[in-house]
């Protein structure tokens, strides 16, 4: 498994390798002493084309996650949120897929987000916290001020997402 670090400090992609042969592949997507970090809680999310989740973040007890796409293409895109950072309110974009093998791990401090660029799209988020709910924030996946190119022409945005704040108002 390949470490790529990004502009972003402590963000890191994986690229990872799958192992093909007669029955199908094998592929590792985690393995925590590479990112030296326990992971206490996993969740699978399934999304149509076109779906955008985010962009989310955990004001308690924040989290960090690593991203691995198990079926399908998604475009990945998280904002830095470090108020002491030297890229405060900066993006990030890439694009995981269970073809490419690359995953994202991205350290607390980070609103997350994704869209669905295929049918049928599987990611596999393992976090560092439990989800808490009272602590769930969301800032516009669309907002201008952060100038976010999804690449998705009709984007399908849950009620919840809709009513995220923009992110001037997060600050």
């Amino acid at each position: 498994m390949k470490i790529i670090k990004t502009q972003i400090k402590g963000l890191l992609v994986f690229k990872g390798e799958k192992f093909n042969d007669n029955r199908g592949y094998f592929r590792e997507i985690l393995i925590e002493k590479t990112v030296k970090r326990k992971f206490k809680f996993n969740v699978v999310s399934v999304s149509k084309k076109n779906v955008i989740r985010g962009l989310h973040l955990q004001k308690v007890e924040p989290q960090a996650k690593f991203i691995s796409v198990v079926k399908g293409k998604i475009i990945d895109v998280v904002v830095d949120i470090r108020k002491n950072s030297r890229t405060y309110g900066k993006h990030f974009k890439i694009v995981l897929s269970d073809k490419n093998c690359t995953s994202l791990y991205i350290p607390e401090g980070f609103a997350h987000g994704f869209g669905g660029l295929e049918k049928e799209n599987i990611v596999v988020y393992s976090c560092t916290n439990y989800r808490h709910k009272k602590g769930e924030r969301g800032i516009r996946w669309n907002d201008k001020n952060l100038k976010i190119n999804w690449n998705i022409k009709k984007p399908i945005i849950s009620s919840k997402d809709k009513k995220n704040i923009p992110f001037e108002q997060f600050k």
